[in-house]
């Protein structure tokens, strides 16, 4: 295969695959971001133009073959071509990681063992699960010019082979906590990471940036089989085989997901259970498979209210809302919480004042009305009517609490999306908060509200919502590429039933 001796490291590259476009032809190679604040994450500069594409190959030139073929099965090809080319890019990235950082003894040396698990997971046996995709489709490739299908091939290995996937995006917290964990208070593994990081196989990339490959790939390879489909003449066997390929792909993409989510809320329910003192409240069991956080947090006792509670001294309640119950807390220490009441979600009602409210309101009152808001308890946890005034620390916080405690009411709001801006993801951001969405570079989002430099939103691939930074995206304006983003939307949740 005609493919360069070193291929770009996956982390530059951006498919011309991912985002179906009717202006194949136009997309850019290189597409400028902003460099960021120094904490802000993961950036590429520019992307680089991966590899020759398929019309620029020497065999394909030589050959003539361009002057037979329809530009709709040239189109096929690139996009065809495309797959095989960036897992290329991947498997060398994935053979840096490996080598570079998990086989490193010197870093080894740094930590437990246990960490260095929780840190590299199975990445050598994603590593191998790479090698072999790659060699069936570089066989395929070497066999015919013009590749008839490598759908068969991408079917199999997601049915047969990819499970590894689920192992490794299911660890993604423990590595996330480990990795911050040991930056923080590991100064031999801060030290030996930073010297490993500066060598120039690695590109002046970040170990996290190496780490997060495996979720990247397998979120995008559902969106350049999508491409595929839409370059394939419908009603044949390849059209057919590509849809059955696409589906595989996104049931692996769905039980990743589902996997991470799953180990995450879990280990969170039983921290949290610990942590809550019931105190003279009817306790109930919190630990449940279909629980988990939706937003904790401290917010001040508003003003007013004080002065009735003054006796109790309590300036600030902690919250835990989860997606079934609300439950009030005061807060003892970091690791300890007294529960004061809680009462299930259907019986919590918000209420808050408009922005324009606030504005025509005496103007002492306006900065604290813009931050404060009212929750009214129908049945508390003995059974009561109960309210209490909140007030949050900025306009972002109490627009995230009120989205957060509307939400389960709020399903069919959001409903449409037509019209609403769409943005890309520029820098890959991983959540911090449980009301945060997690990003990795080139998805799309749709914007449904803004605050402030935070904007809420809905991840296109498969509907996700949550809050993220508004600097990690760039708008998309061009309403051909907008329109091809929805029909490529409703295709990709019609396959993965979202």
């Amino acid at each position: 295969m005609h493919s360069p001796a070193t291929p770009c490291l996956y982390q530059e590259i951006r498919e011309r695959g991912l985002h179906s476009t009717n202006q194949d032809e136009l997309l850019e190679d290189f597409v400028v971001v902003e460099p960021p604040a120094q904490d802000q994450g993961i950036v590429m500069k520019s992307y680089k133009q991966a590899h020759l594409t398929w019309s620029q190959l020497p065999q394909v030139k030589e050959s003539g073959i361009l002057s037979t073929i329809t530009p709709q099965e040239r189109k096929r090809q690139e996009a065809i071509f495309e797959i095989i080319t960036s897992e290329h890019s991947y498997l060398h990235s994935l053979g840096i990681l490996v080598r570079h950082f998990k086989n490193s003894v010197e870093l080894r040396k740094t930590m437990t063992t246990t960490e260095h698990h929780h840190l590299f997971s199975n990445i050598s046996v994603i590593h191998t699960v790479s090698q072999r995709f790659f060699q069936d489709l570089e066989k395929r490739h070497n066999e015919q010019m013009v590749i008839r299908d490598i759908s068969d091939i991408v079917q199999n290995h997601a049915a047969h082979h990819f499970v590894p996937y689920i192992v490794y995006c299911s660890n993604e917290t423990f590595q996330q906590r480990t990795h911050q964990k040991l930056l923080n208070n590991n100064s031999a593994f801060k030290e030996t990471l930073k010297e490993i990081e500066t060598s120039s196989e690695c590109g002046g990339l970040p170990m996290l940036s190496f780490l997060i490959l495996p979720m990247q790939r397998v979120t995008r390879l559902p969106l350049l089989l999508d491409t595929i489909c839409q370059k394939t003449q419908a009603h044949t066997a390849e059209y057919f085989a590509a849809v059955w390929a696409l589906k595989a792909m996104s049931k692996l993409v769905t039980e990743c997901n589902d996997g991470a989510r799953r180990m995450e809320r879990t280990e969170q329910m039983y921290t949290i259970q610990k942590q809550m003192d019931f105190g003279k409240i009817k306790p109930f069991p919190l630990v449940s498979a279909s629980r988990w956080v939706k937003k904790r947090g401290e917010l001040a006792i508003s003003s007013e209210e004080l002065s009735i509670w003054r006796a109790f001294a309590n300036r600030s309640y902690y919250l835990f809302l989860f997606n079934d119950v609300l439950i009030v807390t005061k807060k003892k220490s970091e690791e300890s919480f007294v529960v004061l009441d809680y009462a299930t979600l259907d019986n919590v009602q918000v209420e808050f004042a408009e922005d324009a409210e606030v504005r025509t309101s005496s103007p002492s009152k306006s900065s604290s009305h813009y931050l404060s808001f009212k929750l009214r308890m129908s049945k508390n946890s003995e059974g009561k009517s109960e309210q209490i005034s909140l007030v949050a620390d900025s306009r972002v916080d109490r627009a995230r609490w009120i989205i957060a405690l509307n939400e389960q009411k709020q399903d069919g709001v959001f409903a449409s999306t037509d019209g609403l801006p769409q943005y890309e993801v520029t820098k890959t951001y991983m959540p911090k908060e449980p009301d945060e969405l997690g990003l990795r570079q080139a998805e799309l989002v749709i914007v449904l509200q803004k605050e402030e430099e935070w904007c809420y939103g809905e991840r296109m691939r498969d509907g996700e919502k949550g809050w993220f930074p508004a600097n990690c995206t760039t708008e998309i304006t061009n309403p051909t590429a907008m329109e091809n983003n929805v029909q490529q939307m409703k295709r990709l949740r019609k396959e993965t039933n979202v």
